[in-house]
């Protein structure tokens, strides 16, 4: 890996242990897993055995105690697992649904929650999409309203990672219509709670492996012990988790491009045409190059981006830019390695399709490139 402040020796045995056991215990069982179209539960406790999930929490709770470089280096090796799905989940449960738990919750949400997730024990997922509101989070429009002693909860989410399994979802909800933005609040909710139920499971172009679910929230009461931070605060909780979710995200989908440009680069080096290997025609040594540079300057800005959240500081601009060039810049790698492979590249054999359908995402999930091209603007005073 090349130089970067981010990263210490110690990252780098972190990242041959993780690396050993994605190729191991992972990577032999991805084609079978997109197939089926999920993977086994014991994935997530397999990794809280090994300390690979909640790297940068507290010990107290399960975690490592790290920092942001060894969650950039867990994003990156499960990219070695050959299914973007498993990489995915894996995210959601220790970068995105339980992230909120340990910089709003009570100490009793911690053990019952954040602690029993990072040991792999309880399966998390995040409810905030819904079938009217993607990017547009402020449109949200599942309610919770106060009842007695605690709070009645309705409506539906949709394209929720680890829906169908989770045994616990944390919930943007709709607390005070008339409040604006601070009439959201969030709660962690148990999925067997009355009322609670998987609509659907989505069938998906890529990430095949990673259940995706439609929930549907039908007079769900919870107890006030049950609300995450403060009432009416939701918004600005889930706003500052997106930013974590985003990094994380671009941070794999870079590393599963650079694999997909070795797998190619090889390719072009042996594959024959008019007498002479693919990769020694101009035009071919140029694109990989270009793509090359590319990647290169979206991993480093990535990089730089997590030091300066390691660092202390809250880089919103820096985060936007690396999710949206970063998005870019993969779906062009991935564009031009199925190219260079082919008819092999669209075939099945390779993998080369299902890194180019899981790539697709990025530019998507966790707020769109459109999205990401406002805030940077924003931060101009545009």
């Amino acid at each position: 890996m090349p130089l970067h402040p981010l990263f210490t020796p110690e990252h780098d045995d972190f990242r041959a242990s993780v690396r050993d056991f994605v190729e191991s215990e992972l990577a032999p069982h991805a084609l079978e897993w997109e197939r089926e179209g999920h993977f086994p539960d014991w994935v997530f406790k397999r990794m809280g055995d090994l300390g690979f999930l909640g790297v940068r929490f507290p010990t107290e709770y399960g975690g490592q105690g790290g920092d942001w470089g060894h969650s950039i280096v867990v994003a990156e090796e499960m990219a070695r697992c050959g299914s973007g799905g498993v990489g995915m989940a894996v995210a959601v449960q220790s970068e995105m649904a339980t992230p909120p738990i340990f910089r709003f919750g009570t100490e009793e949400q911690k053990q019952r929650y954040l602690a029993a997730a990072i040991r792999g024990e309880k399966i998390a997922c995040l409810g905030i999409t819904e079938p009217n509101a993607g990017s547009d989070v402020a449109s949200i429009e599942t309610t919770s309203r106060r009842d007695g002693d605690g709070w009645v909860i309705n409506g539906r989410k949709i394209f929720i990672t680890n829906g169908v399994r989770a045994d616990f979802c944390l919930l943007v909800t709709r607390s005070d219509r008339g409040a604006g933005h601070e009439g959201f609040s969030l709660f962690l909710v148990d999925s067997d709670t009355p009322g609670y139920s998987v609509s659907r499971k989505l069938d998906k172009l890529g990430m095949r492996s990673s259940d995706t679910a439609e929930l549907s929230f039908d007079d769900v009461r919870v107890s006030d012990e049950q609300l995450l931070g403060r009432e009416g605060q939701g918004l600005v909780e889930i706003m500052w988790e997106l930013q974590g979710e985003r990094l994380i995200g671009v941070a794999g989908s870079i590393a599963g491009a650079w694999l997909v440009f070795e797998k190619t680069l090889e390719h072009a080096k042996e594959r024959h045409a008019f007498g002479r290997p693919i990769g020694s025609f101009q035009v071919n040594r140029h694109r990989f190059a270009e793509m090359a540079t590319e990647l290169e300057a979206a991993r480093q800005l990535t990089y730089d981006t997590a030091l300066a959240w390691e660092r202390g500081e809250y880089p919103v601009r820096q985060i936007s830019m690396a999710k949206l060039y970063g998005g870019i810049v993969v779906g062009r790698v991935m564009n031009a390695c199925l190219q260079l492979f082919g008819g092999m590249g669209y075939a099945t054999e390779t993998g080369i399709d299902r890194a180019w359908r899981d790539a697709r995402l990025l530019r998507i999930g966790g707020g769109t490139d459109e999205i990401m091209r406002e805030v940077v603007a924003k931060t101009m005073g545009l």
